[in-house]
């Protein structure tokens, strides 16, 4: 939810597309609040290769979370773990370069300020780390646990194992 009606926001907001008209005032106010408040200017001014990212974002991880939410709320799904991995390393391989214009970034003062002392720029770094550690945790689930491994027969031993008995 927070993609949809914050993330795909800073993309929008000066496209030609009627797309940002629907985005009620609220919506705008807590976007300008939040850049202001937080000194992510990428939110309120995104670079094009920003852009890109939420365009891809919307692209890929908005259709990815109802799938999900009904794999794993159903249970025994291996088919997610393929989609499951794509989508982590998608938001994984994009934070880097996010986290690394946070850190390293000679932000300007004006027009909208980005962090300028390492405490803002840990503070900002913070609100993106849930968005690199959350899909890393998914990322390892997918790849090591015997739930989603298709070789895996949850424990059972492998169907060649099984002849050699």
């Amino acid at each position: 939810m927070l993609e949809i009606t914050c993330n795909n926001q800073c993309a929008y907001s000066d496209a030609t597309l009627s797309v940002y008209k629907i985005y009620i005032l609220q919506l705008k106010d807590v976007l300008r609040w939040y850049g202001a408040e937080f000194r992510d200017p990428m939110m309120l001014n995104p670079p094009t290769w920003f852009k890109s990212f939420i365009f891809c974002e919307a692209l890929v991880q908005t259709p990815f979370f109802p799938i999900a939410a009904y794999a794993f709320l159903k249970g025994g799904c291996k088919w997610i773990r393929t989609p499951a991995i794509v989508y982590s390393t998608h938001v994984v391989t994009t934070l880097v370069p996010i986290l690394a214009h946070i850190l390293y970034y000679p932000f300007p003062t004006e027009p909208h300020p980005g962090p300028q002392t390492q405490k803002e720029r840990y503070t900002l770094a913070a609100i993106y780390a849930p968005y690199l550690l959350i899909p890393l945790m998914l990322l390892f689930t997918m790849l090591f646990s015997s739930a989603y491994n298709t070789n895996s027969q949850g424990g059972k031993g492998s169907a060649k194992a099984k002849k050699i008995k």
